[in-house]
């Protein structure tokens, strides 16, 4: 695992700022998936982006009702698997799936939020570093891991989410709606895939 102080201050955080804080790295990761989907025609990515939309509906939109378990059959409809493609790509998607299988998890059993949160965080973490390990053939650890550029810049920019989230005591529609804006214009995933 790897650790940064990020993990315990988001425990602070209230429901609302966790979840918002997991669809944001769900947004961040989408682009591997949907690019996947391009190259394979495995599944349409539009499924993929339709699951992250209904959470940040619940978000942003008063009594929104929205089945998550549904959601989370969908998802599981949709998980490419290592063995049927013989190209790196399939990692990175596979990861965008568990990350928003651990959003839709803490969704159905908010006790597991934290936990599921914290799984997210360091999914999004790996899918780097594993990236970084293959084309260096460095392993990643705990230890060398502030050596790597691309390493830190992924902890930078969940540091970039959580700032204003904690500064926001209320749930706040506008900033949530800025950051989700903000991420779907960058359209370039945590590995610098770009839609």
């Amino acid at each position: 695992m790897l650790q940064n102080p990020i993990q315990v201050r988001l425990e602070k955080f209230e429901p609302w700022q966790q979840i918002t804080f997991m669809a944001c790295l769900c947004e961040r990761m989408y682009p591997n998936y949907a690019i996947f989907c391009q190259n394979t025609e495995f599944a349409e990515s539009r499924i993929y982006r339709d699951i992250l939309d209904s959470v940040w509906e619940l978000l942003t939109v008063k009594n929104a009702k929205i089945n998550f378990e549904r959601q989370l059959e969908k998802l599981e409809e949709i998980i490419p698997s290592s063995e049927d493609f013989d190209f790196y790509g399939v990692y990175p998607a596979i990861d965008a799936c568990i990350g928003l299988s651990n959003l839709l998890h803490g969704l159905l059993d908010r006790e597991d939020l934290y936990d599921n949160m914290q799984k997210l965080s360091q999914v999004s973490v790996v899918t780097v570093a594993q990236l970084e390990e293959a084309q260096t053939q460095v392993e990643i650890t705990n230890e060398n891991q502030k050596e790597n550029e691309a390493v830190c810049a992924e902890w930078d920019v969940q540091w970039a989410i959580f700032r204003p989230l904690r500064e926001t005591q209320e749930r706040d529609i506008d900033l949530i709606k800025d950051l989700r804006q903000e991420l779907k214009d960058e359209a370039t995933s945590n590995i610098g895939i770009a839609l």
